[in-house]
């Protein structure tokens, strides 16, 4: 039967400013996108049975829930409901991301899924159209249909790619005791309602478009770190140890609880681990735009 792999990447945010909440609930974004080269696993293979086979491996939480609530599961059943397809699928998901560290693993598993299949059942969408079902799977995913460095606003579902840098090494601690709900750091957050007028806060705007369009470096700036530091002081710690351990920079990555380093060489962020006995840690690389089409093979 035939068969599709794919990888699927995990990412940080280099740049995220919460500009304020929406009257819609929601809160406005800008931020900017960088996928890296720790990644989840894919498997496609069509199957004389109806419906959906989800697998999943490397998280026991995850492959204890029902298939159904999985983003891998609703992104293929969006698909097919969106082409009419009646034929099976069983999937596998080899899990290496962990989940709910702010690095993003579900909604790339959800956007790999999109690409994955359309790949397996050799189907196109106009892009517009793909866009909108990733958006509908979270806020997250339509950036994984790109990848590299991007520009991500409004929820941080609308995308725009940005300028590469040379390539960054990052070394990333997720503490296993520490788990931070997206909901639970945006209510500490406590964002204030959206200015009406456009000139409030313009002055940071024009200081975030300076650093999209840079092609120096990152300027690591996270809004979430102060709320999320002051629950889970421990985060600070990491982020500070980091530091003390030869990073250029280190940041909460999302709304945590990852929290990163960016190091001058693979070797010195090898040598860092040694200080997060306890810790899952990985050390990893940027993935360019053009490297992360080729991988996700999105051209074809």
């Amino acid at each position: 039967m035939p068969e599709v792999r794919i990888p699927a990447f995990a990412k940080i945010n280099l740049r995220l400013d919460v500009l304020g909440k929406r009257e819609d609930g929601f809160h406005e974004l800008r931020t900017i996108f960088q996928t890296i080269s720790l990644h989840d696993e894919l498997r496609l293979r069509a199957s004389r049975r109806p419906g959906i086979a989800l697998a999943v491996e490397g998280n026991q939480p995850l492959s204890a829930e029902p298939a159904e609530k999985n983003l891998v599961y609703r992104a293929v059943d969006a698909l097919r409901r969106e082409l009419k397809i009646r034929g099976g699928v069983e999937i596998q998901l080899k899990k290496t991301i962990p989940a709910g560290r702010g690095l993003g693993g579900g909604s790339s598993d959800a956007a790999a899924a999109l690409l994955g299949y359309l790949r397996l059942t050799r189907k196109k969408l106009p892009a517009a159209r793909l866009l909108e079902i990733a958006a509908s799977l979270g806020a997250d995913v339509p950036f994984f249909l790109y990848g590299g460095r991007a520009l991500g606003v409004n929820k941080g579902d609308e995308i725009y790619p940005l300028p590469e840098i040379p390539k960054l090494h990052f070394f990333v601690v997720s503490p296993k005791e520490i788990h931070v709900p997206t909901p639970d750091a945006y209510r500490w957050l406590k964002a204030k309602p959206l200015p009406l007028t456009k000139s409030a806060g313009a002055s940071k705007l024009f200081e975030f478009c300076a650093l999209c369009w840079s092609a120096q470096g990152s300027g690591l700036s996270n809004d979430f770190e102060a709320p999320v530091f002051r629950r889970h002081p421990r985060l600070d710690r990491i982020r500070r140890e980091l530091l003390q351990r030869g990073a250029a920079e280190a940041s909460l990555a999302g709304s945590g609880s990852a929290v990163f380093g960016v190091f001058p060489s693979p070797a010195m962020a090898r040598r860092a681990a040694v200080g997060f006995p306890h810790d899952q840690t990985f050390v990893c690389e940027s993935v360019s735009r053009g490297r992360y089409a080729r991988l996700m093979r999105i051209a074809e």
